[in-house]
C-alpha cells in the first residue's frame, strides 16, 4: 500500500528516533538568534514545534518533546509567555506544559472544546500575539487549523499541518484520510497568497515533514514556491496524496 508523504515523513522521523528511552534528549537548534526548532515529538505523531524569543514575551509554537531537557532549555530563556497550537493535532501534553510554564494557550475557538482544564484563549479569525506576530485562521486540515506569522525575517509563516513539505521539499497541502475540507484548506492557502507579498512571506517553518527539508530548517522562497501551486488542480484531487 503507497503511504502519503505525511506518513512517510512520520515513519522517516519515528525511525530516527532511540527503540528505548534516553535521559539524554535531542537539543532544540537554532534556525535563527531569536528562532529555535524542537526534535519531532512522538505525543503529536512527528509534529515539530518552534520557539520565538522575543523580549520576555517568547512564544512557543505547538508541543515539543516534554522532559527535564527541554523544561531547562525554555526556562533559560526566560520561559514561555505564549503557547500557540496550530491545530488539534498539536495538542500533546499541553495541560502539563502550562502547568510547569505557566503560560497561556491560545488555539482557534473551534477546537477549544479539546482542551477541558487549561487556561486558554481562543479566537475566531485573527489574533495578534505580540507587536511581530498575529496568528491566522486556515481552516480546512482541521475545522481549527491556524497559522502563526513572524514579521521578522523577511516574514515567517509556521504552518502546522496546514502546509508541509513533500517528497520534493515544496510546500503543499497534503491531503490524508483524516482531512476535515479539502476545499476549504486550498481556500485558506488563497487567503495567504491574498494577505502577503514576496517581501512580506519570505520562509515557511512546518509542523511536520522537516525530513523533507533534507538538512534546512526552513522553506525559503516561500511565496513564490506557493504561488506556483496549481490550486485548481489540487481542489479536484479525490485520493489522498
Amino acid at each position: 500500500m503507497n503511504q502519503n508523504p505525511e506518513q512517510l515523513a512520520h515513519n522517516s522521523a519515528q525511525n530516527s528516533l532511540p527503540k528505548q528511552a534516553s535521559r539524554v534528549s535531542k537539543p532544540p537548534q537554532e534556525i535563527w538568534k531569536d528562532v529555535f526548532v524542537f526534535p519531532p515529538n512522538r505525543d503529536t505523531l512527528g509534529g515539530t514545534a518552534y520557539l520565538i524569543v522575543e523580549n520576555d514575551a517568547n512564544i512557543l509554537i505547538d508541543c515539543p518533546p516534554w522532559n527535564e531537557d527541554i523544561q531547562q532549555f525554555l526556562q533559560s530563556l526566560s520561559g514561555v509567555m505564549w503557547l500557540f497550537l496550530t491545530h488539534r493535532g498539536a495538542i500533546g501534553r499541553t495541560k502539563e506544559l502550562q502547568k510547569t510554564l505557566n503560560c497561556q494557550v491560545v488555539i482557534q475557538e473551534q477546537e477549544a472544546y479539546l482542551l477541558p482544564g487549561v487556561s486558554l484563549t481562543s479566537f475566531q479569525d485573527q489574533i495578534t500575539l505580540s507587536p511581530t506576530t498575529q496568528a491566522i485562521w486556515t481552516p480546512g486540515h482541521s475545522p481549527g487549523s491556524a497559522c502563526l506569522y513572524y514579521r521578522s525575517h523577511g516574514g515567517v509563516l509556521f504552518s502546522g499541518r496546514h502546509l508541509l513539505p513533500n517528497q520534493q521539499g515544496e510546500p503543499m497541502p497534503l491531503r490524508t484520510a483524516k482531512t476535515f475540507h479539502w476545499r476549504r484548506q486550498i481556500s485558506s492557502i488563497e487567503k495567504i497568497l491574498q494577505r502577503f507579498t514576496p517581501d512580506t512571506l519570505q520562509y515557511i517553518c512546518p509542523g511536520a515533514n522537516t525530513g523533507f527539508l533534507r538538512g534546512q530548517k526552513v522553506i525559503a522562497q516561500a511565496y513564490q514556491r506557493l504561488a506556483a501551486l496549481d490550486l485548481s488542480t489540487l481542489v479536484q484531487s479525490k485520493a489522498p496524496l
